[in-house]
């Protein structure tokens, strides 16, 4: 886009998140992406624990892009934030919920998306024995995905981090088992040692790229995206609402320009199994 074509951006992180979301702002942006090995985003917040996070995911990215942004004298900026735990729907299931912001101080714009997915495998388990223990490693995608072994799931003294190899994670647990007694293994979060995280980031990425391509049909500011949803989707057999969506609200964050538009999943009309009144 002209706005940004060859504007250096700065990507807060400490975890390689570049990797997968500098080749598409890059691509579709214009933009020159780079990052600053020197800032440390963990001092924000830590998934294994040592440093509690003290605001919610959207709040730490804003402060993580604004904080790099300002150490580099960089007016272009995007970090994201990740958590972990029960989707908020799908109670039974994990979920990774992925926010990326987009900061431009020169237009005074800022821009975020979100992925939320089930494809993840956050996960952790008390470890009793080395059976317990590679039956874990089974479940959680290791090696390909790192593990932490730590003395227990609150207690981070003595952690293991990063741990990539199965002589690794068995030199670990026997240090760990002979000086605590205990070990809790969960999964390394930390995007560089989870591609599973990785590629959900890159899908917020995509989305974040999408959303900043959207101009206003007013006044043509960029981010123009989805504020509000209307449920009420017409059941095919009774007619009755559904709790599916039947529209979505677009609105200008510059002009406060708002648009709807109706059957955004690209149907009028929502199968029974779905309907309340049908299938109570």
């Amino acid at each position: 886009m002209e706005l940004f074509q060859n504007r250096k951006l700065i990507i807060a992180t400490k975890h390689q998140k570049e990797s997968v979301i500098a080749p598409i702002l890059e691509a579709q942006l214009g933009v020159i992406c780079f990052t600053d090995p020197t800032f440390d985003t963990d001092t924000l917040g830590t998934f294994s624990g040592e440093v509690e996070r003290i605001n919610n995911p959207l709040e730490t990215a804003r402060l993580k892009c604004l904080k790099a942004m300002k150490l580099n004298n960089c007016d272009l900026g995007v970090a994201s934030e990740g958590s972990f735990g029960p989707h908020p729907t799908m109670y039974f299931a994990s979920a990774d919920d992925e926010f990326l912001i987009f900061i431009d101080k020169k237009n005074n714009l800022e821009i975020v998306a979100r992925e939320l997915s089930t494809e993840t495998n956050f996960n952790g388990k008390t470890i009793r024995n080395e059976r317990d223990l590679l039956e874990f490693t089974e479940l959680v995608k290791f090696p390909s995905h790192g593990l932490i072994l730590k003395k227990s799931k609150t207690d981070t003294e003595g952690m293991i981090k990063g741990i990539t190899t199965l002589p690794e994670l068995q030199r670990a647990y026997e240090f760990m088992y002979q000086k605590y007694s205990t070990v809790y293994a969960e999964t390394d979060m930390r995007a560089m040692l989870n591609p599973t995280r990785m590629h959900v980031i890159e899908l917020a990425a995509q989305k974040l790229a999408d959303k900043i391509q959207s101009l206003c049909p007013e006044c043509k500011t960029p981010g123009f995206g989805i504020t509000d949803l209307n449920k009420g989707l017409p059941c095919d057999l009774c007619g009755s609402p559904t709790q599916s969506t039947l529209s979505v609200i677009y609105t200008c964050a510059n002009c406060n320009h708002t648009q709807e538009d109706f059957y955004p999943n690209d149907k009028k009309v929502e199968d029974p199994m779905y309907c309340d009144f049908c299938n109570p």
